[in-house]
């Protein structure tokens, strides 16, 4: 268990004990902390020497975030790509942990896009089972996995300092299913992406994207949203960057994640979170239409901050098949 990005572990216990407890507990794993795991505050190179640690540990079968953070853009400069390429391993991890997917996905590493100790694995009540189910199968069965529409899903959360909140399942609304855009073809390739806001500082600081686009031909770009909700202008600012880079149009597919419409920050009634999220699409669809008009979007995958979540691969090969309406994954 490693905090690349964030020691919240330190100031927040109840959801990381909990996480531990059902990897040991559900899925038989022996968890293992670095120093770093649990403070708050740890510095870069500090984090990054957890990383070697661990993807060096031949003891070590997963590499697992508690939770996402602000900052791991910076832990990146640290590490010694040589040492990781050497000892391949599952990362899981995702929102600001999406620097260390594309990392290892340069690196050649596949990495699974999901999964945190203290959200997922830490779920009051119980762990959803559309995403104990996918994670599962992501950790202990190799091959190809199809991902199933949330039924019922959630974006508020509760206050995890206290212990009031473990004692019952969240409550959680109608989902509404997948809504797809675009031609109706069938795509398959590796994967790429993750947390638009976090796509948007690698593009600014001009790492991990590479000057040789033409290896994103092919690939299912995968987006999501975070907490932080950017607003519909700066979604359709970070797509527009990528279509005038030249590197939105490369991807005939795109899974864009279910938005997170709701925070501790911003409480959001149902119709302003239903208004966020409308408007959110059709900035994505704007993007699309005049960047890559060509690509077959799937809207409202449950594969980011919402709940439940699907553990997607990342660099690994993913199916979008328009004209049956499936999504097929290679774990």
């Amino acid at each position: 268990m490693l905090s690349p990005s964030s020691g919240l572990p330190e100031i927040l216990p109840l959801p990381f004990e909990l996480g531990l407890r059902r990897l040991a507990g559900d899925f038989g794993l022996v968890p293992v902390e670095y120093p770093t795991t649990r403070r708050m505050g740890a510095g870069a190179r500090e984090r990054a020497a957890d990383l070697h640690a661990a993807f060096a540990d031949p003891t070590v079968k997963a590499v697992i975030a508690s939770i996402g953070g602000d900052d791991q853009i910076t832990v990146l400069p640290y590490l010694d790509r040589e040492l990781i390429a050497s000892h391949p391993k599952p990362f899981f991890g995702y929102s600001d942990n999406t620097n260390l997917l594309a990392y290892l996905w340069n690196t050649g590493i596949v990495g699974y896009h999901g999964g945190s100790v203290m959200v997922e694995l830490g779920r009051p009540g119980r762990m959803d089972p559309l995403t104990a189910e996918s994670l599962r199968a992501a950790l202990f069965t190799p091959g190809r996995y199809e991902l199933r529409p949330a039924v019922r899903f959630r974006d508020r959360d509760r206050d995890w300092a206290d212990p009031a909140t473990f004692e019952a399942e969240p409550e959680t609304r109608p989902a509404g299913g997948w809504s797809w855009w675009g031609p109706e073809r069938v795509v398959e390739g590796p994967s790429w992406g993750g947390c638009l806001e976090v796509l948007s500082s690698l593009l600014a600081s001009d790492r991990e994207i590479g000057a040789d686009l033409s290896v994103y031909d092919g690939c299912v770009l995968l987006l999501e949203t975070s907490e932080e909700m950017p607003s519909a202008a700066e979604v359709y600012g970070v797509l527009r960057g990528m279509g005038e880079r030249g590197l939105l149009g490369r991807f005939p597919a795109l899974l864009m994640g279910r938005p997170k419409t709701w925070s501790r920050q911003r409480r959001t009634t149902p119709a302003e979170g239903a208004r966020y999220a409308s408007e959110q699409r059709a900035a994505v669809e704007r993007a699309l239409g005049e960047y890559a008009p060509g690509t077959l979007a799937v809207f409202d995958v449950d594969l980011g901050h919402t709940d439940p979540q699907l553990i997607v691969p990342y660099g690994g090969t993913i199916r979008v098949d328009g004209p049956a309406r499936r999504v097929v994954v290679t774990y």
